[in-house]
């Protein structure tokens, strides 16, 4: 099967960013570019993201989101040998992160990766947010102001909603984190649910390192 790697990039964009059907605003979607050849790879990626919305891969309102045919386009994209994050430029490491997510959703399994052992200690817990934080952190340039949602989802399951709840709430009392904000850009239900609520303060949706 013959793909385009530009459309499968930004299909594979709008799953991670829209968390697999959820709507994306349209600003987000076409990456940025540098470089004497920016205008030419603009020019590449506005052409691939309006071939998907004339096929009905995307669905188009106020927002994008992906269709049916989208998610299946994204599934054999990513399956096919000849897609490559080759030419994606400062995205790919986000890409590939997102790529990875993607099997682990969809298939359970990743060639040459095994499962992540299970957090089973506070101590645990701690080294892994904070090594997620800063690698969010610098991945989607959060200047520091990191969504909680987007940690919890990041650890998965490795523990329970309720030990990540607490642990992060500890990581606060001691220190470590500050957690801001009881809302989070979109409203979105599911990104809510995934921040946690405190004792005192209630919900809290974002994440500060604390500089000692």
């Amino acid at each position: 099967m013959s793909i385009n790697n530009a459309e499968i990039r930004l299909l594979l964009g709008i799953w991670d960013l829209g968390n697999g059907q959820g709507e994306v605003n349209k600003g987000a979607v076409l990456p940025s570019f540098s470089g004497k050849d920016k205008d030419i790879k603009k020019a590449e990626y506005k052409n691939a993201l309006q071939s998907l919305i004339d096929g009905g891969a995307i669905a188009v309102s106020k927002k994008y989101a992906l269709t049916d045919v989208g998610l299946q386009r994204l599934a054999e994209g990513l399956r096919s040998p000849d897609f490559s994050f080759q030419a994606a430029s400062v995205v790919s490491s986000r890409l590939a992160d997102a790529a990875l997510r993607w099997f682990q959703k969809n298939s359970g399994e990743v060639a040459g990766v095994e499962s992540a052992p299970k957090i089973s200690s506070y101590d645990e817990f701690k080294a892994v947010a904070l090594e997620t934080y800063d690698q969010l952190n610098r991945d989607y340039n959060y200047d520091n102001f990191v969504p909680i949602y987007k940690i919890r989802r990041s650890i998965g399951d490795r523990l329970t909603r309720t030990e990540f709840n607490d642990w992060l709430v500890k990581m606060q009392a001691d220190s470590l984190l500050l957690l801001q904000e009881n809302a989070v850009e979109d409203n979105a239900r599911d990104k809510l649910e995934d921040s946690v609520s405190t004792p005192i303060n209630g919900l809290r949706c974002y994440a500060t390192k604390k500089v000692k």
